[in-house]
Order: C-alpha cells, then sequence, then structure tokens
C-alpha cells in the first residue's frame, strides 16, 4: 500500500472539492457565471442549475494542479484529480436535476463514493495504485462527512452536507 500517495490524493480530493467552496465565500458572486449558462434541458429544468459554475470548474482544476506540484506530485496527476472530479460533479448535478432536486440537495447514490473514485481510476496507472490503494482512499475519503460538517461549522459550506 502507497500510504504517502494515498494522502496525497485525498489532499488532492480536499482541494477539487473544496476550491468551488471556499472562492464562493471569496468572491461571492463576483465572476459567477453559471456554466450551463442557464440554459434549460429538454425536460425544461437547468442542465447544472446556478450553483455550477465556470469560476468553480476553473478554479478547482487549477488549484488541484498547482497543490499537486505543491506536495510533491506531478502537475499532470493535479489536472486529472481536478477535471475527474468537476466531471462526476456535473454528472452528479445533472442527475439531481433530472430528479427535479433542488442546487446543493444531497443525493446519496451520487455522492462520496463516485466523487473520490473517478478522479482515482483516472490517475491509477500514472500512480501505479493499486486496487488495495483506491479502496482504501475511497473509504477515507467517504468520511469526508465529518469534513463537511466541520467546513460548515467554519461557515464554508451552506450545509452540513
Amino acid at each position: 500500500m502507497h500510504q504517502v500517495i494515498i494522502l496525497q490524493l485525498l489532499i488532492l480530493l480536499m482541494v477539487a472539492n473544496g476550491t468551488p467552496l471556499i472562492a464562493k465565500k471569496l468572491f461571492d458572486r463576483r465572476c459567477s457565471y453559471p456554466l450551463d449558462g442557464n440554459v434549460t434541458f429538454a425536460d425544461g429544468r437547468p442542465v447544472f442549475g446556478y450553483s455550477k459554475t465556470v469560476r468553480g470548474i476553473v478554479l478547482a482544476v487549477l488549484a488541484t494542479t498547482a497543490a499537486a506540484s505543491l506536495i510533491g506530485l506531478r502537475w499532470n496527476i493535479g489536472l486529472l484529480i481536478g477535471v475527474f472530479a468537476m466531471v462526476r460533479d456535473l454528472f452528479s448535478s445533472f442527475c439531481k436535476r433530472r430528479l427535479g432536486l433542488p442546487t446543493s440537495s444531497r443525493a446519496s447514490s451520487f455522492g462520496q463514493l463516485p466523487e473520490a473514485l473517478l478522479p482515482l481510476l483516472a490517475c491509477r496507472d500514472l500512480l501505479a495504485l493499486t486496487a488495495t490503494d483506491i479502496v482504501v482512499c475511497v473509504v477515507i475519503f467517504v468520511g469526508e462527512v465529518v469534513l463537511s460538517r466541520l467546513l460548515y461549522a467554519f461557515r464554508l459550506r451552506d450545509r452540513p452536507y
């Protein structure tokens, strides 16, 4: 098992998922353009919803790419983690809109498991991750519920999940 790499990956997953939240608190509505341009899908609902912004996606990918270099990984690992974390996030939002769930609502089936799994699978070969590495990282990340509650306590999240 690669304990150091698992720790590095967990840090990158937190950066990818936390950056849009921090940007929202720092910038409020400035430069907050909805990624879907407020376009609706064939069902008449928003494609992603107003909370998925160009600012959040771009900053998440840039911050994760930069963070990788700062913690001893190649920048392209950070880029992969950032991009695939955001792809998963957008897919989740798309599905929640189709189900008629409000923006920022919780949908457990679209939650933490794929949030960690997709980015890890994307960089599996580059980091020679084993199945055990991926399982351990996902299990730890699913414990993100605790971190989410901390972010809520520090007013970086609007909800404790």
